[in-house]
């Protein structure tokens, strides 16, 4: 059984900046991409950022400059520091990971997701 637990929404205004973390547990043998999407109310769920296992990013066009995205092999945790945030950041921001556990191939697990707003 795995599980990613996210961690660092709330509230912040305009231009302030917001860290959320995401841990993964449970029998994982590998990680290989790990990442960020978010789903604003009416809208689809899209890509904030990744992180392949060799460490290469990508970043949806909105965020580039403002927000960075990190891992921690050792811990099993995903990090996106966002600053400069703005009123059109707000959505549910969902983690997930692409885990291998015992006798399997990678799947795409997902965490519950965790609510960001930005006030203007």
């Amino acid at each position: 059984q795995v599980q990613l637990v996210e961690s660092g929404g709330g509230l912040v205004q305009a231009g302030e900046s917001l860290r959320l973390s995401c841990a993964a547990s449970g029998s994982i043998v590998s990680i290989n991409t790990m990442g960020w999407y978010r789903q604003a109310p009416g809208n689809q769920r899209d890509l904030v950022a990744h992180v392949t296992r060799r460490g290469v990013t990508n970043y949806a066009d909105s965020v580039k400059g403002r927000f960075t995205i990190s891992r921690d092999d050792a811990k099993n945790t995903v990090s996106l520091q966002m600053s400069s945030l703005k009123p059109e950041d707000t959505a549910v921001y969902y983690c997930y990971a692409e885990i291998s556990v015992p006798s399997t191939w990678y799947f795409a697990y997902w965490g519950q997701g965790t609510q960001v707003t930005v006030s203007s």
